[in-house]
């Protein structure tokens, strides 16, 4: 049995209202990211929590205390959303602090497919946050409304 847990970016969840059903679906339906887990018989979600925020200096630390809510409910797996690997420019500072950390959980960068190739996916939520009327379900389904 994989115990998940994801990591989201908080922009995407809380400023573009990001529902996380993209990274959902493809843990479902093992695809992406999590297609490594097609043998797996069972797959428990542990929790979902979002990043610390940008810009942020003491990024690292809070992320520690959040993640640890997801190890008192031994999680083997923390995944980072399609959003923090295209658009996190820490990224790789929180892979590397939660390593450090907790040595025994693996950190995945990534979870659902790749619909939008990362440039592109950058531009379009940048634009989302000159306009009112797109959401991130507009940048995943390709909608140019």
């Amino acid at each position: 049995m994989a115990r998940i847990g994801i990591l989201t970016c908080s922009n995407a969840t809380q400023d573009l209202g990001c529902s996380s059903s993209s990274c959902l679906s493809s843990l479902r339906k093992r695809q992406g990211a999590f297609a490594k887990y097609a043998d797996e018989e069972s797959l428990d979600l542990i929790g979902i929590i979002s990043c610390p925020g940008c810009p942020t200096l003491t990024g690292p630390d809070k992320l520690l205390q959040r993640v640890k809510g997801l190890t008192e409910f031994n999680v083997d797996t923390i995944h980072f959303t399609y959003c923090i690997k295209a658009l996190c420019p820490f990224k790789d500072k929180y892979k590397k602090a939660l390593e450090k950390a907790y040595p025994d959980i693996n950190i995945v960068v990534g979870t659902h497919q790749v619909l939008i190739q990362p440039e592109e996916y950058r531009s379009k939520v940048k634009n989302l946050f000159n306009q009112d009327k797109k959401t991130m379900v507009d940048i995943i389904l390709k909608r140019d409304s």
